[in-house]
């Protein structure tokens, strides 16, 4: 029985083959042999089956030397076959490759030995012992001679191989090249152990070439016999033990040479863990396995197998076969032996299965895992690993689309799952995901911390809803598609790869309402989303994940209903749900793969999320099976059917089953996967995405409950130890060695090393109160678990190859809303800005992925520079000294006459490759830490810590304390993007003292720092070495007043090029000398506060002089050769404008204050070594006039003049805002600087403001100031240092004002650089961040970051304007917009071409022939209305003079016109008691007139000119005006219908409604009632209209075939920062109020606009009103007005920027009703009213809001054009400008967007009364010259020009050659390009000399037939008297 009980032990190694009767697999391997020795002692052969050394006992092996001796082996037989009858089936033999080929020749084998194998082969096969044959074994022979070559020891062993095949190969088929590695390698002969790797590897993998090209035929394998501590080293990289590198291609099988100590079995556990992670699904045999110091082997053989079992036969292990030896020698100590031979010993099949069931279970993964960590100290778990991640590790971010993008409704998206359970009010204090963090919006702002965050991978999900809004392909959301291609693209461009998730939890709500996930369509669904995805966005994204976090949609979505779709079913509807996702994963999977993976390359997976479990009563098996069953609940739920078989684990599947067992009906309903199915999920993953949070603790349940839920079905209970530490969430805590553990888990049961595992989720939350930046919780949580991910790879092996952490931002956190913060960014939810601020998790993590890990020692300092767009070193060429006045007053002479159009003409385009960007700072008012480590004081900290001289008594003791904070700034300053960074150092902090005696090593390591941190991020230091911070020791020996200085400031750069020289490759001596001589010596208003203007700015200016050159010769002589870089001073310049250009002295004043400015420094060192001539002639001149003995300014001898002469080798320069200036006789006394300027300045009040008084923002000052530079110094390499505008307010990081102010000035810098030559290399934005201002403490803020001063954190939040900036260098510069580029081609045929005007407006006549008054005519003749008292009496007396203008119109080539009937002329009192047939016939007659021209009319029935006797009676206020509007309408169809076929009933009601009723400034001029008489006047509007369409409709159509409608006037809304969801809503608020007014009841329901209704409803209740004071339409007035409509009238002319404005809840009027105020973007072009900026991109967006909003209409554009003041300018280019880029961009709404745009109409045919603002504004195409009382009609050069385009019927292509509606004759509209080479002025105009004088001839002839014209009008009408106009102060805007 003992024996029985022991060789148990053997059939227990093979019992994982057994077949499902009991049997074993028949291809299973039990491998004997060679014999052991004591088993070869006791069968008496020992002398003749072993070698000698054999005999030795050290020995533990035998060899099968069978054929050395001639020996008699007749037991053999015997011994063999008693092997095959208890169950061995395989044996093992070496061949002696020295003895088969005894000289090494495969041709001259030793046939003896050859024959004997042969036969011991027989043998073997004869007794069914299959032979595995192993060809070497150990060392070389000596007998081989492998040569130097490393090729030739392969050449000789394949050639025995392949002998050894040939001669053996028909009795075995297991071969083994090679066994006992280590010896081998050694043998060989070659000095370089890597040449002995490759030898061996070559020989191996070319005698398995050999092997299968040959030999194989019959199904055999070969492979080659590993050591034990070859294990892990074969596959894994760098090697543990040999070195030897092994591919599964080379290798049939894994053979194993396994040691198993007793006592030290956790060892054998990791080696074993390593195995796996290597060769996880190889076949593997245990080809010798020896069991050491396991003496209590023969008490239980079980454990020590049961151990070998569990390691490596998990769950379809795929080992092929086992070494028994020891097990035989283990029994043969009590075998019984004879003479005869062996007493035989068996066992059948039925006592291995009998014993079969006393076996040890293998153990699963988690108890080998569990039990791996089980005995582990508290300090060895938490032992911090001080090391780094691999190579090419992955470090990633994530977000989820609900979390973080808002704009659940923009742009067309579909409502989800989460929007619906959000409005419900299940989420924390009724939050919704409405704008969440606006990232939809937001796209920069996010990639712009991205960039800071410089990760790898940025995980983000996509909003099924939001690219199909239904759930299905039916409807695409192109906007949508839009957002992530945007982002996608920008994600690539910095460098950071998108790993793209297709579902987030947010199903379209369209789906769940078809039961969603429960729904098996949905597979379909998801598969075609799916598909689109990776059609539009495969071709970028390589890492797909299929879904996030089932576990979490099955819980809690269908089980626990915590999350949306809110379904409570943990039974069945969970398990059905995670059924239909697994299916969905594999279609989609199997959908990538079989389409786009061979050409997308890329992975797909998905993400699991899973707690570690640790049973909370270790000792407790139940506990211990609990814990797995938990782990299988929630990963194996989704892991197991995708990583291992198809189908759910069993432990899942066996407790469901028990659990409905044990209860009357069924708890659970898991269900069931076909054969069919498992096979299609299996191994639909190429990597597994891990997420993970926290641990628990969990026990077994003892007595289970039969109510559905997850805990209750899976028999376990939850826990947490109360020492864990808590987060903001009560689900998670803080165990971050659970991380480790599942990581584990994961490899051991899943993954192995063929999948890698990203961890894909990892991160805690904390609360929305307390100090929400310095989040210290969360940088302990991820330093330990990221920690514990790495003790997983490198002591572990487990093959983790990402980490993302959770998240980039704060965002909506599900059911909790925005109480829970996981980002590593704070978004603050209570601006609507969303403002995103870094958290020191942040700065932590960035460091993190910066150093790959914990590196255990910083890596050296890097000594080389990147640096960007520095130019060579040279020398600049001598220039002669400058003129008085200078030659560059050229300059004014080509600018200042600039018309404003030509000033402020935007220009786009880029910037040279080599440009450098940057941002600047100062050391004082960024650094803090005043007295911090030994720094001295300075200036500024004495200065500062006076009471009273600083603006609230700040001080720059703190500031932005970025002396502390060099990894924060180095981080934004990435996040910019720049490519420079120029900052100061301080020189008491280097130099406490202010002398090299004191170096101060921790100022010196700070600023190490920060160099190396920009180095190693490629952004190059500029780098200034006194920015005005001196030290105080040296103030007290007199400052810059003490030549001294000259060699202290020496000593001081000397020190810092050869500390950071090797670094730093730019230096600026001074910033702004002028300021430090002036401020600070001059006024004294600056530290050190010497009041002296009149000589200590002279004397310091001079020493600072020399002081610059003797340290640029320092550079020069010492340090230039070696360190390669450049060195300048940095120079502040104002522009300077004539006030008076044409005035010379002027002229003269402004160059000379430029020189006084800019030439003190810049002359000498630029030009000629001394000051500029204007300078020493002034103070010499003023100094005689003062009596003094000499000039006050100083004078350089020779030789200082040609050492400080050329000591720059680029001109840096500081700007910020422009002055007006005159020439001023100034006062002698006080002896002044300032006076002797002898100037007076002056600024314009229209220039913005800004902060500083003194900072106005002129930015075409800086165009011109680049020039003068250019043309004063010989166009030097120049570089902008400081350039931008400081904001009052403290906390606003929506900054649009300074956004405009750089809009502006890099775009008159890129007109320098483009258009005029000037070479400028970079640029530099001031400042960095908010910072300490000088003597204006903190209030005024330049800062592109915010800093919040209140908190001692100093947290910085990117402006709007920083990531405007960034995307500026990202373009480096303005590139034209892909949308503003121009589109030639024509409108359809049959195009309509219209010009307009309006009865009031041209006709005259006011009281002529019966006409009555109107509204107008009351308005004009009273006083103070319209400007200059202006009236319509006369206007254009277009009454008078039809002939004349049906003859403007010809010549326009217009096929309409349109013109509106005065009502007041047809009927005098607006009613048809009385018609005014006079006033009738007028129109008759132009009608006529204009059909005998072939042109038709358009008329307007109501262009405002209401009859006063209407008004009388309250106008459109009483609503029986809406039966005499229709009276009136129908009298002109009776009498004009035959003949018009184009009716427009009202003209801009909105203006008749909201100026006329309720803004007062057009007639009637009513402004009592804002709340209320605009809303109704717009009823009576509406309701006119409708009668008048009716009426046309029912009575008229039929027979006249017209078309009648409405024309609304609509400005185009853009949201003021695009970035903004609140600006978009109050821009759409905006349009709604406007356009939507009128448009909405008429082209959509009958009814006002949903967004009207709610505001003026919801104000009024506020108000304490009843009701809302919009009326109300019954439903038989929407019905009669809804579709009165043939067409869309349009009247636009200008776009505004809107944003949200909250006005008292007291105030009732229209305008506080919309919420919403407007301004407008300073870099749009002016036009003569104040209220029409030029903004052609708003007509496209309006005609397609239009189309979207109201279902495409035919649309009639019936007014576009731009206004003019002031002196007459016929070549009216700006009109042109604004036709040419108007029209084009309506040509581009049908062309490109599909607008049915039917005809197009210009404001106006000729100049006109413009309403309030009189005859001020012109907006004709003919000028009426109102001082000839003829009135006669002249064209511009804009009739021509729009006449063209009428001709063209659009823009013809140029490339398509010359289009025959061109015409031919020379065209005098200039070409308004500056600049242009070979060009003459002509009356103003830049013109070819050629086209001049073909212009002079034209001029000639126009003015010969104008005479002529005008002598002809003279004779036929007589003389017209002059009217009279007053000024008024009341304007009213052209709508």
């Amino acid at each position: 029985m003992e024996l029985v009980c022991k060789t148990v032990v053997f059939f227990l190694l093979v019992s994982t083959s057994l077949g499902i009767d009991g049997e074993l697999a028949q291809d299973f391997v039990a491998i004997a042999g060679p014999l052991p020795t004591t088993l070869a002692h006791r069968l008496h052969l020992q002398s003749h089956i072993l070698p000698k050394e054999a005999l030795d006992p050290t020995v533990s092996e035998a060899h099968d030397d069978f054929c050395q001796q001639d020996t008699v082996i007749s037991q053999l037989p015997q011994y063999f076959s008693h092997l095959r009858e208890i169950g061995v089936t395989h044996y093992k033999v070496f061949l002696p490759w020295a003895r088969i080929l005894p000289d090494g020749d495969a041709k001259k084998p030793d046939e003896a030995q050859v024959r004997c194998y042969q036969e011991l082969l027989k043998m073997l096969v004869a007794a069914d012992l299959r032979p595995v044959i192993v060809l070497h074994h150990k060392g070389v022979p000596d007998t081989v001679a492998v040569g130097r070559k490393a090729s030739s020891f392969a050449d000789l062993f394949v050639d025995y191989a392949e002998f050894s095949f040939y001669v053996f190969g028909g009795l075995a088929d297991m071969w083994l090249t090679f066994s006992d590695l280590p010896e081998l390698l050694e043998s060989l002969p070659y000095s370089d152990s890597q040449v002995r790797v490759q030898a061996l590897a070559a020989a191996h993998e070319r005698a398995y070439s050999v092997y299968h090209k040959k030999y194989s035929f019959q199904g055999g394998k070969l492979s080659i016999a590993l050591g034990h501590d070859d294990i892990p080293s074969v596959k894994t990289k760098p090697p543990i033990s040999c070195s030897f590198h092994l591919e599964h291609e080379s290798v049939d099988f894994l053979s194993l040479s396994l040691q198993y100590w007793c006592g030290n079995e956790t060892d054998f556990y990791l080696k074993m863990s390593e195995f796996q992670n290597v060769w996880k699904d190889t076949e593997v045999l245990l080809f010798s396995l020896k069991f050491l110091d396991c003496g209590s082997l023969e008490e239980n053989p079980f454990i020590p197998v049961a151990a070998i079992v569990a390691a490596i036969n998990k769950e379809k292990a795929r080992t092929i076969g086992y070494d028994v030896n020891e097990f035989l020698d283990f029994s043969s100590r009590k075998l019984r032996t004879s003479e005869a031979g062996l007493t035989g010993f068996s066992l059948s099949s039925y006592t291995l299965q009998e014993n079969l069931s006393a076996a040890i279970a293998p153990r699963s993964s988690y108890q080998t895992v569990w039990e791996m960590f089980a005995n582990q100290s508290e300090l060895e778990r938490d032992t911090f690993l001080q090391d780094v991640f691999p190579s090419g590790f992955l470090w990633g971010t994530s977000t989820g689309a609900f979390n973080i993008e808002g704009a659940w409704a923009e742009d067309g998206k579909g409502e989800s799952i989460w929007d619906q359970f959000g409005h419900e009010g299940h989420v924390y204090m009724n939050q919704t995901t409405d704008v969440a963090c606006d990232s939809y919006h937001k796209t920069s702002y996010d990639v712009y911390l991205l960039r800071g965050l410089h990760p790898q991978l940025y995980k983000f999900s996509i909003s099924w809803p939001r690219i199909f809004p239904a759930g299905t392909n039916e409807t695409i959301g192109l906007k949508g598609v839009d957002y992530y291609n945007q982002l996608i693209d920008r994600l690539l461009e910095a460098n950071i790869e998108p790993m793209v998730t297709l579902f987030h939890w947010d199903l379209p709500q369209a789906l769940q309402v078809l039961g969603g996930w429960q729904n098996d369509s949905i597979i379909d669904a998801f598969a075609n989303y799916a598909d689109f995805c990776f059609t539009t966005f495969g071709d970028r994204v390589k890492f797909w994940v299929t879904f996030h976090e089932p576990w979490v949609i099955s819980y809690a979505g269908y089980g626990t209903g915590e999350h949306p779709p809110g379904i409570t079913d943990p039974g069945i509807a969970s398990y059905k749900v995670a059924h239909t996702i697994l299916k969905a994963h594999a279609k989609v999977w199997h959908l990538y793969n079989d389409r786009y993976r061979s050409q997308q390359q890329g992975r797909v997976g998905l993400v699991l999320n899973s707690d570690w479990a640790e049973p909370q009563t270790p000792a407790n098996s139940e506990d211990v099976k609990a814990s797995e069953r938990y782990l299988q609940f929630m990963l194996g739920w989704f892991a197991h059917p995708i990583f291992v078989n198809g189908d759910y684990p069993d432990i899942l599947k066996a407790q469901i089953q028990e659990v409905n067992q044990q209860c009357s009906t069924t708890v659970a309903q898991l269900p069931v996967f076909t054969e069919e199915e498992k096979t299609w999920v299996k191994g639909t993953a190429d990597f597994f995405g891990l997420s993970h949070y926290t641990s628990h603790l969990v026990t077994a349940v003892t007595n289970g409950t039969c109510t559905p839920g997850y805990e209750s079905i899976g028999n376990f209970s939850l826990h947490v130890d109360p020492s864990w530490p808590k987060t903001a969430s009560s689900s998670i805590h803080v165990v971050p060695w659970g991380l480790r553990r599942l990581l584990k888990f994961v490899s051991q049961e899943y993954t192995g090393t063929k999948i890698p595992i990203y961890i894909a989720g990892n991160g805690m939350p904390t609360e929305a109160v307390g100090d929400l930046i310095n989040d210290t919780l969360r940088v302990d949580y991820f330093r330990r678990y990221i920690n514990e991910a790495l003790k997983a790879i490198k002591l572990d092996a487990v093959d983790v190859q990402s980490y993302i952490a959770r998240s980039l931002i704060d965002g909506f956190e599900g059911p909790g809303g925005y109480s829970l913060k996981f980002g590593l960014h704070h978004v603050n939810f209570e601006d609507s800005n969303r403002p995103r601020t870094p958290k020191a998790s942040a700065y932590f993590y960035s460091s993190v992925i910066e150093n790959n890990g914990f590196p255990s020692k910083v890596s050296d300092r890097s000594s080389t520079s990147v640096v960007f767009g520095l130019p060579t070193p040279s020398k600049l060429p001598s220039l002669p000294a400058s003129e008085v006045p200078s030659k560059s007053k050229v300059v004014w002479q080509k600018f200042s006459s600039q018309t404003d159009f030509e000033r402020d003409m935007y220009v786009y385009g880029t910037f040279p490759k080599d440009f450098t960007w940057g941002v600047s700072s100062s050391a004082y008012q960024i650094e803090g830490g005043w007295d911090a480590d030994g720094k001295g004081p300075s200036v500024w900290d004495n200065f500062t810590h006076v009471p009273g001289n600083i603006k609230n008594n700040d001080t720059g003791d703190i500031a932005c304390n970025s002396y502390n904070k060099v990894e924060e700034d180095i981080y934004l300053l990435r996040a910019l993007g720049v490519k420079n960074y120029r900052f100061s150092l301080s020189w008491p902090r280097i130099f406490p003292n202010g002398r090299n005696n004191s170096i101060n090593s921790h100022g010196v390591d700070y600023y190490n720092r920060l160099i190396d941190g920009l180095v190693a991020n490629n952004i190059t230091p500029i780098v200034t070495l006194y920015h005005w911070d001196l030290p105080q020791a040296l103030q007290d020996i007199g400052g810059w007043e003490n030549s001294e200085l000259i060699e202290l400031f020496d000593s001081f750069a000397d020190f810092c090029f050869q500390t950071f020289g090797d670094r730093v490759k730019f230096w600026l001596t001074f910033n702004e000398p002028q300021v430090i001589a002036w401020v600070s010596y001059g006024t004294g208003e600056f530290p050190p506060n010497v009041n002296n203007p009149g000589s200590a700015p002279y004397e310091v200016a001079h020493t600072l002089l020399k002081a610059h050159a003797r340290v640029y010769h320092t550079y020069d002589d010492k340090y230039r050769a070696s360190q390669g870089g450049v060195i300048s001073l940095c120079l502040n310049i104002d522009w300077i404008e004539p006030k008076t250009p044409s005035n010379p002295r002027d002229l003269e004043a402004a160059d000379r204050y430029m020189q006084f400015l800019v030439g003190w420094f810049a002359h000498p060192v630029f030009k000629n070594g001394d000051y500029p001539e204007v300078m020493k002639w002034t103070v010499g001149n003023r100094s005689e006039l003062q009596n003094l003995p000499s000039s006050r300014l100083p004078v350089f001898t020779a030789e200082e003049r040609e050492y400080i002469r050329g000591t720059a080798d680029v001109f840096c320069l500081n700007t910020y805002t422009a002055k007006l200036v005159t020439h001023a006789t100034t006062r002698l006394n006080p002896f002044s600087y300032e006076y002797d300027q002898e100037i007076s300045t002056d600024v314009d009040s229209s220039w913005p403001t800004s902060a500083l008084a003194g900072h106005r923002a002129v930015a075409w000052g800086l165009r011109r100031l680049l020039n003068w530079v250019k043309e004063e110094y010989g166009n030097p390499p120049m570089y902008i240092i400081e350039n931008g505008v400081g904001i009052k307010t403290k906390s606003d990081v929506d900054d649009h004002t300074r956004i405009l102010y750089y809009k502006t000035y890099i775009d008159e810098a890129l007109k320098a650089y483009k258009l005029d030559g000037v070479n400028l290399r970079g640029y530099n934005a001031w400042s960095f961040m908010d910072f300490f201002e000088w003597l204006n403490g903190y209030e005024p803020r330049f800062g592109l970051h915010e800093v919040d001063f209140n908190d001692p954190n100093r947290p910085r939040t990117p402006r709007r304007s920083a990531v405007y900036y960034a995307e500026i260098i990202r373009n480096n510069g303005i590139p034209l917009p892909e949308e503003n580029k121009f589109l030639y081609g024509e409108f359809p045929k049959n195009f309509c071409w219209s010009v307009a005007t309006a009865a009031y407006q041209i006709e005259g006549a006011w009281r002529a022939d019966g006409k009555g008054l109107s509204i107008w005519d009351k308005y004009t003749h009273t006083p103070l209305k319209i400007s200059n008292d202006d009236n319509g009496d006369v206007a254009c007396d277009s009454y008078h003079k039809i002939e004349e203008d049906v003859e403007m119109l010809k010549r326009l080539k217009v096929s309409h016109y349109r013109f509106s009937i005065s009502w007041s002329r047809v009927l005098p009192d607006g009613t048809t008691r009385y018609i005014n047939e006079m006033g009738l016939n007028y129109y008759e007659r132009l009608i006529d007139a204009l059909l005998a021209a072939n042109i038709t009319p358009q008329v307007t029935l109501y262009h405002w000119d209401l009859p006063q006797a209407l008004q009388d009676i309250g106008g459109w206020e009483n609503d029986t005006i809406v039966q005499r509007f229709k009276e009136y309408a129908e009298l002109l169809f009776q009498r004009l219908g035959d003949k018009v076929k184009f009716w427009i009933t009202l003209n801009e009601p909105y203006n008749t409604a909201y100026l006329g009723y309720g803004f007062g400034t057009a007639a009637p001029g009513i402004s009592v009632r804002p709340g209320r008489a605009p809303y109704v006047v717009g009823h009576n509007l509406i309701k006119a209209h409708a009668e008048a369409w009716h009426l046309y409709n029912e009575t008229y159509r039929a027979k006249q075939g017209g078309l009648i409608s409405i024309t609304i006037n609509s400005d185009w809304a853009e949201p003021r920062n695009p970035h903004k969801q609140e600006d978009f809503d109050a821009a759409r608020q905006y349009l709604q109020f406007l356009i939507g007014w009128f448009a909405h009841p008429i082209f959509k329901n009958g009814d006002y606009n949903e967004v009207m209704k709610t505001r003026i409803r919801e104000r009024s209740l506020a108000q304490g009103l009843s009701s809302s004071r919009l009326p109300e339409f019954t439903e038989s007035e929407k019905q009669r007005i809804k579709g009165t409509y043939d067409y869309f009238g349009l009247n636009h002319y200008t776009t505004v920027l809107a944003y949200k404005y909250e006005y008292s809840t007291g105030i009732l009027s229209y305008d506080a009703d919309r919420g919403v105020a407007s301004v407008t973007d300073r870099s749009w072009l002016n036009s003569g009213s104040f209220w029409l900026k030029v903004t052609p991109f708003g007509f496209r967006k309006l005609l397609q809001w239009i189309k979207e909003e109201y279902n495409n209409p035919p649309i009639y554009v019936t007014e576009n054009g731009v206004s003019e003041r002031g002196a007459i300018d016929f070549n009216d280019t700006w009109r042109i400008h604004y036709y040419q880029n108007y029209i084009n961009e309506a040509l581009k709404a049908v062309v490109l967007d599909g607008v049915d745009l039917r005809g197009y109409t210009a404001w106006t045919l000729m100049d006109n009364f413009e309403w309030a603002v009189g005859y001020d504004e012109r907006f004709g195409f003919y000028h009426v010259n109102y001082t000839d009382p003829t009135l006669p009609r002249l064209p511009k050069a804009s009739a021509r020009y729009y006449s063209q385009i009428i001709s063209c019927n659009g823009f013809p292509d140029p490339a398509t050659g010359p289009h025959p509606c061109l015409e031919t004759e020379p065209d005098v509209i200039p070409d308004t390009t500056p600049g242009l080479a070979d060009s003459v002025r002509f009356l103003g105009l830049d013109l070819t000399s050629q086209r001049a004088e073909i212009a002079l001839y034209v001029l000639f002839a126009l003015s010969a037939i104008g005479a002529l014209g005008l002598a002809l009008i003279s004779y036929k009408y007589g003389t017209i008297s002059k009217r009279y106009h007053k000024q008024s102060s009341m304007e009213l805007s052209k709508m």
